[in-house]
């Protein structure tokens, strides 16, 4: 029998990491009432982890022009925060989607508490492989999601087979300034990311290239460090706080490889954001109406 692509060793790692480091996120990050498992964007109006996180949400949808009655793809789902969100605050239908069962229990049963089961539906999968029709949605929204694909451009076409004509994508993505990096710091920027079962990072020409490849046009790429800068700071600081015990805990077994790696790695990406080897992105586009 052929092998399932979630049976794969990148998606394997991608399971792993988010299945063990559940309790982390619950402990230093979660809120309960958004689930977001994603960074914070601040500004003057949102100055706490739980408003900046919502804020998240808040600018996703409008850059990507979200209106009631529309059908959206959360590309890779997660807890399915930012799914709920959109189906309560926007009065949208929408399909999420991630590799990790449990993530996939735990957004139904968020789903089935918020009674949003008739806008949201949740399913195990590869959103480079999506069983849905051609032309059936009209956003498809990868919030720190993209990262995690081993071939960005494949994620690419397949949105553009998804999307109806003027159909729109936004995507919240960790973006390398350049390929390569020196070899000290692609050093450094690959010991953050490989810690969180992300393969590598495209440059923000490497993501234009993907999307005029497949004909998106209206293409923006921007540079939101300012708005993330606090959230990406506090996490650092948080896992600065714990790697102590975490050096000390891993290696009597009392914490596993993928929690290990992921403090660790907490730790590396603030410094590869410091030493400028990475930004954090908005990518917005469209693909051109008449299109199929």
């Amino acid at each position: 029998m052929p092998t399932s692509p979630l049976q794969t060793s990148h998606f394997r790692d991608i399971i792993r990491y988010y299945d063990e480091t559940r309790f982390d996120y619950q402990v230093a990050w979660l809120n309960e009432d958004n689930q977001a498992v994603h960074f914070g964007f601040y500004d003057r109006n949102h100055r706490t982890h739980d408003q900046a996180l919502l804020n998240t949400n808040q600018i996703m949808a409008a850059r990507s022009r979200v209106e009631p009655g529309e059908h959206v793809l959360d590309a890779g789902c997660g807890n399915g925060g930012s799914s709920l969100w959109l189906a309560a605050q926007k009065s949208v239908r929408v399909t999420g989607i991630t590799p990790v069962a449990t993530q996939v229990a735990t957004a139904e049963k968020q789903a089935s508490e918020r009674k949003l089961t008739h806008l949201c539906r949740f399913f195990e999968g590869n959103y480079c492989q999506v069983p849905l029709e051609d032309s059936s949605l009209d956003v498809i929204w990868a919030c720190e999601s993209l990262c995690h694909a081993e071939d960005k451009a494949a994620f690419y076409r397949e949105a553009a087979r998804l999307l109806k004509p003027g159909g729109r994508i936004v995507i919240a993505e960790y973006i390398r300034y350049l390929r390569p990096l020196p070899s000290a710091q692609e050093t450094l920027l690959l010991d953050w990311v490989n810690r969180w079962a992300i393969p590598d990072l495209d440059t923000a020409e490497e993501h234009r290239v993907h999307l005029e490849n497949t004909s998106f046009e209206n293409i923006q790429i921007e540079d939101f460090t300012r708005y993330a800068f606090i959230s990406l700071k506090n996490l650092y600081l948080i896992s600065r706080r714990w790697l102590w015990a975490n050096y000390l805990l891993y290696p009597l077994g009392v914490r596993t490889r993928a929690q290990h790696n992921n403090i660790v790695g907490s730790v590396r990406q603030f410094q590869a954001l410091r030493r400028g080897l990475w930004y954090y992105g908005l990518i917005t586009a469209q693909k051109p109406f008449g299109s199929h």
